[in-house]
């Protein structure tokens, strides 16, 4: 028995009796038309995710606020306590390292004046560096699995997940 490609209710004829869409011929049994479409709880029909959860959970801290926010958005995901987590943490140290930046940097222009500038301008460097390795330790801490808690945002994470 066929079912309709748009609500998922079953088809007896060439068109769905629920929603009035055409179907193409019946299908034979145990083919992939023969099997109806997945069904949320609450009755909406969405495809399943081909992603695993520490892929996606990898991927909230790939760019930072934008792959965080869109974590929490997209619907399969967004219900996941364990991407939630992972998409809060990378919001929050993204914000966390614009922040610093900005007041190292204010720190470091007025320090320039006495220390001089190539000093004030590698501990910049050394700052970003070590924003780069916390990115990637987490990126692949995630992928594995693992929950790193970050210290000051990691609680604020797992309030908000």
């Amino acid at each position: 028995m066929p079912f309709c490609a748009s609500c998922g209710s079953a088809v007896e004829g060439k068109f769905c009796a629920k929603c009035g869409t055409a179907v193409a011929g019946s299908a034979p049994s145990g083919s992939p038309a023969a099997t109806p479409p997945p069904v949320s709880p609450g009755g909406a029909v969405y495809a399943t995710s081909g992603m695993a959860d520490n892929v996606a959970s990898a991927l909230c801290y790939a760019l930072g606020l934008i792959t965080g926010v869109l974590f929490l958005i997209i619907a399969p995901y967004n219900t996941k306590k364990n991407i939630r987590f992972h998409a809060f943490q990378s919001i929050f140290l993204c914000v966390a390292a614009i922040v610093v930046s900005i007041g190292a940097g204010i720190v470091f222009t007025i320090l320039g004046g006495i220390l001089g500038f190539w000093i004030t301008f590698m501990l910049g460097r050394i700052l970003n560096l070590i924003f780069l390795v916390i990115w990637i330790y987490m990126i692949v801490s995630a992928y594995q699995g693992k929950t790193v808690v970050i210290p000051v945002i990691g609680p604020l994470a797992q309030q908000q997940a």
